[in-house]
């Protein structure tokens, strides 16, 4: 009896925590983004008009966003956030913090421009052992040039953060192609290999 409620404890925190997780990260954020400016707000609304409107932070905080998105899309608000962009990097201290965000939030939302092209294993970091990658470049003349060989770019991430790795420079007939989605392999690489992304194929060797 013990046994079979420990299997059914367990079933249902499994069902349930990663639920309960993702709510609470949720709230957290609503919160977050609400207070910045909502409790100001609510403040002046509350001694003025003798109510408040719960949330009006948090859609203040959306509109910004927006906002932002949409100057910075024209070439003025292109030079503008370039500008701002310069300046946090000459900042003692904070030139060490806001290029980790600034590549990480890029990461999440905008994969392509980290130039990941495809999913590969290579044999790294010795031979028998297999590493996951994603090919960056597939065109270094000086490289091939000094190794005599057809080369291409391999970043191998680190696990849990796929920020940081290693660039290694591969024959290309040494690659195994992957059949998977960049998003799903960055997903296994977060997880340690927990997820998994239906079967994984191998490609040919390149010839």
């Amino acid at each position: 009896m013990l046994k079979y409620l420990k299997r059914q404890f367990i079933t249902g925190l499994v069902v349930l925590g990663p639920i309960s997780l993702t709510v609470y990260f949720l709230v957290l954020v609503f919160q977050f983004a609400d207070n910045i400016l909502g409790q100001f707000l609510n403040v002046h609304l509350k001694n003025t008009l003798g109510f408040y409107i719960p949330g009006i932070g948090f859609l203040l905080f959306i509109l910004i966003i927006l906002l932002a998105g949409i100057i910075a899309d024209r070439f003025l608000g292109r030079k503008i956030m370039h500008g701002i962009e310069l300046w946090f990097h000459n900042l003692p201290v904070i030139k060490t913090i806001y290029p980790t965000f600034s590549q990480l939030i890029r990461f999440i939302l905008q994969q392509k421009e980290f130039g990941f092209k495809k999913v590969v294993l290579v044999e790294y970091p010795s031979k028998g052992i297999w590493s996951i990658g994603f090919i960056t470049n597939e065109q270094f003349d000086s490289i091939n040039k000094a190794c005599a060989a057809d080369m291409v770019a391999v970043f191998v991430p680190n696990t849990p953060g796929p920020l940081t790795g290693y660039v290694i420079f591969v024959p290309r007939d040494a690659v195994r192609p992957v059949d998977m989605p960049v998003s799903d392999a960055i997903k296994i690489i977060l997880s340690g290999g927990v997820f998994k992304s239906g079967e994984i194929t191998l490609g040919p060797l390149k010839e």
